[in-house]
């Protein structure tokens, strides 16, 4: 069956195709890797490095996240998902921070996946708009990661 409608679906954008292959080349990476310590050891390294990449403001906050993550929630481990700085239980994502720029934002995303446990009632935030990391937004960023791993 055709269609004459001219709203052909255009595909994934540049953005997403490049986050595809990201994450394509985190598995190859993380595949290649002996042991577990090595593999945690090089994939804080990774995410560390993808920090050190963003621009200025997504650098400064992409930091401070990761900081107040690992202090929060030693028991969720970095890694790259999708070359984002995403943090991880038993080796699946829990939380992520999403820069302003890979994907031409407005405004950098802290996000949780289905996994924090963040339910309140039938209907709860899963993603927070992040403009500046200030120690009032360090408290909350800490309040939601201890909830989302309890």
């Amino acid at each position: 069956m055709s269609s004459t409608d001219s709203s052909a679906h255009a595909g994934f954008t540049a953005e997403e195709r490049a986050a595809m292959k990201d994450h394509a080349l985190e598995l190859k990476k993380a595949a290649r890797r002996s042991s577990k310590a090595d593999k945690a050891a090089q994939e804080e390294q990774d995410v560390l490095a993808k920090i050190a990449e963003m621009q200025d403001s997504d650098r400064t906050m992409a930091e401070r996240v990761h900081a107040v993550i690992t202090a929060t929630a030693p028991v969720l481990a970095p890694k790259l998902w999708y070359g984002m700085p995403a943090y991880a239980l038993d080796g699946k994502v829990v939380c992520f921070f999403q820069s302003a720029e890979k994907f031409k934002a407005r405004y950098a995303t802290l996000g949780f996946s289905d996994l924090a446990q963040l339910d309140d009632g039938p209907m709860w935030a899963a993603g927070f708009a992040l403009t500046e990391v200030t120690p009032e937004v360090e408290a909350r960023i800490a309040a939601l990661v201890k909830q989302a791993v309890n």
